[in-house]
């Protein structure tokens, strides 16, 4: 059977990391610290080791290092894919249940598509959580799919979790997991832009690409 903290080679600085992230909100504090990658290099999908070690993470890669903490602490490595149209990005989250009731840790730079807090009794409610805060700048509303949660310890070689190459594979495990639509075509059609109160406050940014955070009246 296996057992993460025998078999996975972790450094003394990645066991004492992983060490402290003990809990949910520990985790997202652990994620909102952290720069975004704004990928200077090209396309990356870093494994939870390369986000540690170079302090740098997006979405995808901040939700794979959450549920890997998560999965340290012994819970469900748990992530779910929220897709978009096409216009837009799709954006992935770390799943957690406490009492029945799920919740989501997630890294983003925007004001919108953060952490949830775990009260919604499915994942389908919790996926709807997002959809009236996912929309482009010109307000069109994008989302149009979630996956059902994907187990990253369902993986057989682990050694995503200490890779120094891209995790593309998992990503196209990801995206080949079943996923459900939320919107009718009609549905889609009638949809609202949102207001431009809501498009003005998506574009707050936290992190400006020199790796400062942006300074906002808050």
């Amino acid at each position: 059977m296996f057992n993460i903290k025998k078999d996975i080679p972790f450094t003394p600085r990645e066991r004492q990391i992983l060490g402290k992230l003990s809990t949910p909100g520990k985790i997202q504090d652990y994620l909102d610290a952290l720069p975004i990658n704004f990928e200077p290099e090209g396309d990356t999908v870093l494994s939870p080791r390369r986000v540690m070690r170079e302090g740098r993470a997006h979405c995808i890669e901040g939700a794979f290092l959450a549920a890997l903490a998560l999965g340290y602490h012994g819970k469900p490595a748990l992530v779910m894919d929220l897709v978009s149209s096409r216009s837009d990005l799709d954006h992935v989250v770390a799943l957690f249940c406490r009492k029945g009731h799920w919740g989501a840790l997630s890294k983003t730079n925007h004001a919108v598509l953060r952490y949830r807090e775990p009260v919604y009794r499915s994942v389908r409610e919790l996926a709807m959580s997002y959809f009236h805060e996912y929309f482009l700048d010109d307000g069109r509303k994008t989302l149009r799919q979630y996956s059902q949660p994907f187990d990253l310890f369902s993986i057989k070689n682990k050694s995503w979790i200490t890779s120094e190459k891209n995790l593309w594979h998992i990503v196209d495990a990801i995206n080949s997991h079943p996923h459900t639509d939320i919107l009718t075509r009609s549905q889609i059609a009638l949809l609202r832009l949102a207001h431009k109160l809501e498009r003005q406050a998506g574009k707050l940014v936290e992190w400006r690409k020199s790796g400062k955070k942006q300074k906002h009246n808050l």
